[in-house]
């Protein structure tokens, strides 16, 4: 197909999708008939009526997370170049475990994670690869730690060792690190929950409290996660301040920054991010705020030699290194076969320029900075505080699951919510380079309608209560 018209095929797809519903209306069983009916797999079908088929059931049946009103998880609306780039990704099937089998690839990938690397202030011989996720990143970063600070965790596991290795984190956190304790044998008890402050970042008195009380206890703290954007509420731990602790205490200083790392790309708010220049590792994620498809994690370590002890394997059947300036990816990295996963953003970045993607991320928060101006002119209150596009709410009166219900119900937007300061909160994000003012003024709007049309029911249901309450 030629580029024209396959551009023009993505434009009028996503300009549906704009004027179409945000949430399906569907259950299990619908759709387990629908694929029982069709897909018995006993006689071959035309692919072009399969294709047609799968299409239309992704269009009705799912999120539409490229809506320019989708205000929920980081899940982009994604570049056309992203999507190309994954086209020709399939196309060829490249495999990236071995630098021979793809040469091309190998390096395309090694170009734009040295240019991010650069971005962030690592130096030169900064290890960085494409990985599944922010997850895997972040399992990346606790391993490569452990095997740093632990010379015997790598032959002997974690048996080995004279005191139990601790690592420290915010309740605030992705929630992956909980996973990872568990995997890596460690414990989820070994991930220390460090308080927060009233603004939600992590505290260093209490970080420094809990580091000498483990000691003191006879343990072994190796390890402390910073947030650049936490999920819930989009804060930045103070990168500075955490960077100097770990370096005067010996410890791993990791930054999660897996939404909140494409910032650093935007003159405007990458001086939110400064500290990360520190950081041991970093995890960055190029499907959320970079804006191109599923699965696109990055992980960066300064210590190059502690990623290749960690992942180092010698086999007989995978092609000889050219030479050993060259790493071969299944070596410095958990997984083995590799897809190309770094076209996508190396395509889109070609095409867009950095400041073009400056623009994309200074829109979105441009966006975020109109939402909530908007919402406080309507009343409501705003619960968090971050540079970064995500929107923590709430207002009296309101139950967060019915009042999203009736937001979803509506096909008028689809947020989520989250626990903030011990409060149960409506939570907007920009996610989307498509979301524009009016699209925000409209929902705003909507939101108040809804809110006010339920206030007399539920004023009428406080007075029965009330009633009840003194009747004998």
């Amino acid at each position: 197909m030629h580029l024209d018209e396959f551009q023009s095929d993505f434009l009028t797809l996503q300009s549906e999708i704009a004027a179409g519903p945000i949430v399906p209306n569907v259950t299990p069983g619908e759709i387990r008939a629908h694929l029982a009916s069709r897909y018995a797999f006993n006689h071959a079908l035309p692919l072009d009526q399969v294709i047609a088929d799968v299409e239309q059931m992704l269009r009705t049946w799912q999120v539409q997370v490229t809506h320019p009103r989708y205000f929920g998880l980081f899940n982009p609306s994604v570049t056309l170049a992203s999507v190309l780039a994954d086209t020709l990704v399939a196309m060829y099937n490249s495999q990236l475990a071995n630098w021979r089998t793809s040469p091309a690839g190998n390096e395309i990938e090694r170009h734009i994670l040295n240019w991010l690397a650069q971005k962030f202030g690592l130096p030169p011989d900064t290890s960085a690869t494409f990985t599944s996720g922010g997850s895997e990143a972040n399992l990346s970063a606790v391993v490569v730690a452990l095997t740093r600070a632990f010379p015997g965790f790598g032959v002997d596991g974690l048996r080995s060792l004279p005191a139990g290795p601790t690592l420290y984190a915010t309740e605030e956190a992705h929630h992956s690190f909980n996973k990872i304790a568990h995997m890596t044998g460690l414990g989820r008890a070994s991930l220390r929950p460090v308080a927060t402050g009233r603004n939600l970042k992590l505290d260093l008195a209490d970080l420094a409290r809990l580091v000498a009380e483990d000691r003191r206890n006879g343990l072994a703290p190796f390890m402390v996660v910073a947030a650049a954007g936490t999920t819930a509420a989009g804060v930045i731990d103070p990168l500075p301040e955490i960077g100097r602790f770990c370096r005067d205490q010996g410890l791993w200083f990791h930054v999660d920054a897996a939404w909140g790392g494409a910032a650093i790309l935007s003159p405007t708010l990458r001086p939110y991010l400064a500290g990360i220049e520190a950081a041991d590792s970093i995890t960055c994620d190029a499907h959320k705020w970079l804006s191109v498809p599923m699965g696109a994690g990055m992980f960066f370590c300064r210590h190059p030699a502690a990623v290749a002890e960690t992942f180092r394997a010698e086999v007989s059947y995978m092609p000889k290194k050219v030479d050993s300036t060259v790493p071969d990816p299944y070596t410095n990295t958990a997984q083995w076969s590799r897809r190309f996963i770094g076209l996508k953003l190396f395509l889109a970045l070609a095409q867009l320029g950095e400041a073009g993607y400056a623009e994309m991320i200074d829109h979105q928060a441009r966006m975020g900075h109109v939402l909530g101006r908007a919402l406080v002119a309507s009343g409501w209150r705003i619960v968090n505080a971050t540079p970064l596009p995500l929107i923590c709410f709430t207002r009296d009166g309101i139950d967060p699951t019915s009042f999203l219900a009736a937001l979803r119900d509506g096909q008028i937007a689809w947020m989520s919510e989250a626990r903030v300061a011990g409060e149960q909160v409506l939570r907007a994000c920009i996610t989307s380079f498509r979301t524009t003012e009016a699209d925000i003024h409209w929902v705003v709007a909507e939101m108040e309608r809804i809110f006010h049309a339920a206030q007399p029911v539920a004023q009428l249901a406080e007075q029965a209560e009330a009633v009840a309450a003194v009747t004998p």
